[in-house]
């Protein structure tokens, strides 16, 4: 399944790759039509089952693991936050998904700006999408957006006040890139590693504990 984003990026060089073709530009044809099969690639958009288990955060992104630490975030909660730094390099799905179930209170687009907002470098220069989603049980998950410097496009499907189920799609990232969750680092038991593979709506990367 090709997510609807991609469409555009997937028939224009199709159809330019037909037209070359019967005017005789055999070469031309055939680069056009190699180009709509990649973003047919990129742009895919898979079925997943995730774990029903509301004690889990799953994964909003595929693609390796590079961060995993706890940070001070005083501008969003006033105790610390562990970090969860996903890269999605240009093979892996770049659908983003929610991590838990619950309902986006916020979201925010960051333009990407010269002055440092965030410790982070990337944070300071690039495109992002910030979702603030409170889960039913009152837990706040953060997840980041981060555009590569490729194709700085961010694409957003929820607003505020839409209720979510985890492993709903939240949004997409054409082109290289890479998500970031944060989320309170009280009674969490991490369930991943720096350097391992995940897959967004699937594979559960911490456990918190439903508060009662």
């Amino acid at each position: 399944m090709i997510h609807k984003e991609g469409y555009p990026y997937v028939l224009a060089p199709a159809l330019l790759g037909g037209l070359l073709f019967g005017a005789g530009k055999k070469r031309l044809g055939l680069a056009c039509l190699s180009l709509s099969m990649l973003n047919a690639f990129f742009f895919r958009n898979p079925d997943r089952q995730g774990i029903l288990n509301p004690d889990y955060l799953l994964s909003p992104a595929d693609g390796k693991v590079v961060k995993v630490d706890v940070e001070n975030r005083p501008e969003w909660w006033d105790e610390p936050l562990y970090r969860v730094g996903i890269f999605m390099r240009l093979w892996d799905v770049h659908v983003n998904r929610s991590p838990v179930q619950g309902r986006v209170i916020n979201t925010i687009y960051l333009k990407g700006e010269k002055k440092p907002v965030f410790s982070d470098s990337a944070f300071q220069r690039n495109e992002k999408q910030v979702y603030l989603i409170v889960r039913d049980d009152g837990v706040p998950v953060w997840v980041v957006q981060v555009a590569g410097l490729v194709a700085r496009r961010i694409k957003s499907f929820v607003l505020p006040g839409d209720e979510l189920v985890a492993g709903d799609i939240i949004g997409l990232i054409k082109f290289s890139s890479r998500v970031e969750v944060f989320f309170p680092a009280v009674n969490v038991e991490i369930l991943v590693k720096e350097g391992h593979k995940v897959f967004a709506g699937e594979t559960p990367i911490a456990r918190l504990p439903q508060r009662r």
